[in-house]
């Protein structure tokens, strides 16, 4: 079981990836704005990170460059989720740091084959 934190503004998609993320073993923390992701990322310290793009004051952009540059959160896997889904703001989440970018809505088997990857990876590490 690893810790998922989810980073999305709207209630409805929070609440599919929480229950798609429980169904699969995983405990939730979850963040309704950048600023409270970033702080909670920093707090908690989670396996991973589910960051929404389009967020109310900080953007996922912005706290995904401060979570992958951060020194305690540095390795903390993060995936960009948004609807934005030109070719440019891929290139960017990963200018950012995201370990991957996946476009909504999101086919949730891609979802937790990318995370447990990513997680799988992360155990890898030395």
């Amino acid at each position: 079981m690893a810790r998922i934190l989810v980073v999305e503004d709207s209630p409805i998609e929070t609440h599919q990836f929480v229950n798609l993320l429980v169904k699969h073993g995983h405990q939730v923390l979850t963040a309704t704005s950048g600023d409270d992701g970033l702080a909670l990322a920093r707090e908690e310290v989670p396996d991973a990170i589910l960051m929404d793009v389009v967020l109310p004051g900080m953007n996922g952009f912005q706290a995904t460059r401060q979570i992958t540059r951060g020194a305690e959160t540095r390795h903390i896997p993060v995936i960009m989720i948004s609807s934005k889904k030109q070719p440019a703001d891929r290139v960017w989440g990963e200018r950012q740091g995201a370990s991957a970018y996946m476009v909504k809505p999101v086919n949730h088997d891609a979802l937790i084959a990318c995370l447990d990857s990513l997680l799988q990876s992360r155990k890898a590490a030395p």
